[in-house]
């Protein structure tokens, strides 16, 4: 799943080839698209006609466009793309709802091979979508607050890497930045939350920030063509991971090999030399 600096960089796209344009017509080719805007496609499509995009923002992995007082809010999902092109290039079969404007210029094709991703209008939503109320801010962002953060997360009775995938507590990080950034701080992914030194906890928002400044001027990290900026690109930041999806391979840092192990029905990637795990899973 696209994680903050993939969402970001296509924030960006977006920005840039679609605000101050003027919807001309919306075409909702599956209505799983559009699933969570429960007035239905048809509603859907006629709240967004003619009205214009006048920004592009985003809160950890949700990324959302404003229309005057309301937002258009999007989701990727596993595979979702929004993707800027020439109106006249064939639909791909994968498109799910495409935006053409009154400019004749590019149009924009949500595109989503597992239809897991989705759209909706959210009504008052320009500032921030009331849908997304929850989610906490992200380590980039102004609002967010690393002493609240800190108090929040040594509440927390979990280890530290299921902390830092609960977008209630901190947004925009997943499975591959959270273990970037537990390998830079030399914490397991098992150590206790609640356990952590004010210090450990300010060097891992500290880590977050920084995978995530480098992982932005790669234009994130794509694995396969399911993530790629608004004009296709894919991003390259997978060439500069220190251990995810690196297993057998020598840790940068001390040369031990990298050590895959099942998590959450996915995997984590960790040095076992210089992140050693926790005994009986608490310090």
């Amino acid at each position: 799943m696209p994680e903050l600096p993939e969402v970001e960089t296509v924030r960006s796209g977006l920005e840039k080839h679609v605000v101050g344009r003027q919807i001309e017509s919306v075409q909702v080719l599956h209505p799983r698209a559009v699933r969570r805007h429960l007035a239905g496609p048809a509603d859907f499509a006629a709240r967004l006609r003619g009205r214009q995009f006048d920004g592009a923002r985003r809160r950890g992995k949700y990324l959302w466009l404003p229309v005057g007082q309301d937002a258009l809010l999007a989701h990727l999902g596993m595979s979702g793309q929004l993707l800027v092109g020439p109106p006249e290039a064939p639909l791909s079969p994968h498109v799910r709802v495409r935006f053409t404007f009154a400019d004749d210029g590019p149009d924009l094709r949500f595109t989503d091979q597992r239809t897991f991703g989705h759209l909706l209008l959210a009504a008052d939503g320009a500032e921030l979508p009331p849908v997304i109320e929850h989610i906490a801010p992200d380590p980039m962002e102004s609002a967010f607050d690393p002493v609240w953060f800190t108090r929040r997360l040594r509440t927390r009775r979990t280890g530290i890497k299921r902390a830092l995938l609960d977008q209630s507590l901190i947004s925009g990080v997943g499975n591959i930045y959270a273990d970037e950034a537990l390998w830079r701080t030399k914490l397991h992914f098992a150590r206790a939350a609640d356990r952590l030194r004010a210090s450990e906890v300010s060097g891992l928002i500290d880590a977050v920030r920084e995978v995530f400044a480098e992982a932005l001027l790669a234009g994130g990290t794509s694995f396969d063509s399911l993530y790629v900026n608004v004009n296709g690109e894919s991003g390259y930041f997978d060439r500069s991971l220190n251990v995810y999806g690196r297993a057998g391979e020598p840790c940068p840092r001390c040369g031990t090999p990298i050590r895959r192990d099942p998590f959450m029905n996915r995997s984590s990637y960790t040095c076992p030399k210089c992140q050693p795990r926790p005994r009986n899973g608490r310090w």
